[in-house]
């Protein structure tokens, strides 16, 4: 089982972080390939420390935990989220994280095939290398 966050970048959240992870959410589980290996719930994060350390935000549900099955591939995920991205009339930049590894889908990337290969390996490897070598991120 992997474990997945999905952040929704609030200033390019179209209805909101809430109402767009929902969107993301009911799309993945009406995708025939991902219902059964997709688990998800829908929770407030933690707030953004502001400039001054203070905590800031808006309140509300604004992440995304997905339990993924070990049979279900990184690519097949990336894909569904890419065609989620691709169906919405603003798309909003989502964050995706896998333990420490982070990286951010516009929706550009699904035009990319040299990034969407970054984008898998770092997803399922932790690195940015086909071959998990370089421990970095994409």
């Amino acid at each position: 089982m992997y474990e997945y966050e999905l952040q929704v970048d609030p200033r390019r959240a179209g209805q909101g972080p809430e109402s767009e992870l929902r969107s993301l959410l009911i799309w993945l589980k009406e995708d025939e390939s991902l219902r059964h290996a997709v688990r998800g719930r829908i929770r407030s994060g933690a707030p953004a420390p502001a400039a001054h350390g203070t905590p800031m935000g808006s309140p509300g549900f604004d992440l995304l935990q997905l339990a993924v099955g070990s049979g279900l591939s990184a690519a097949s995920l990336l894909f569904a989220v890419l065609q989620w991205q691709a169906s919405r009339r603003r798309p909003p930049a989502l964050t995706v994280r896998r333990g420490p590894y982070e990286i951010t889908l516009t929706g550009d990337e699904a035009f990319d095939a040299d990034s969407l290969r970054r984008i898998v390996a770092a997803l399922e490897n932790g690195s940015g290398d086909e071959d998990g070598a370089d421990g970095g991120s994409a």
